[in-house]
């Protein structure tokens, strides 16, 4: 499974990576077959956010280490480093650029981004 990372180097400047979740067939529910399960990740909370049509965030970081999971719309995420990724409907990022400059989100789409976020402990 694939996913977007924002990170902030020591100097502070954001950039993203590209990354894999590993997942292995597991018995999650038996007696349901097995699926394929990754290894947990220790998180504190979870929220759902919409982001309405035309929202505009500039230059912040993240809050906390999160996971950002995308469920319908498309935002536009520009990292100080200048790259711009869209972030649309299935989408996984993992959110880490605590400290620095941070990235500029934008709603790019003509709908509501909906959204999970996952904060990391």
């Amino acid at each position: 499974m694939k996913y977007l990372r924002i990170y902030a180097d020591k100097s502070g400047e954001s950039h993203f990576s590209d990354g894999v979740i590993g997942l292995e067939f597991t018995d999650f529910a038996p007696p349901a077959p097995p699926i394929k399960l990754s290894d947990y990740i220790p998180a504190s909370r979870c929220a759902f956010t919409v982001f309405p049509v035309g929202w505009y965030g500039d230059w912040h970081p993240t809050p906390a280490r999160q996971i950002f999971i995308c469920f319908q719309g498309e935002l536009e995420v520009t990292v100080s480093d200048g790259e711009k990724r869209i972030v649309d409907q299935g989408c996984i990022v993992f959110v880490e650029d605590t400290e620095g400059k941070g990235h500029i989100t934008k709603v790019v789409s003509e709908v509501d981004v909906h959204a999970a976020v996952v904060q990391l402990q």
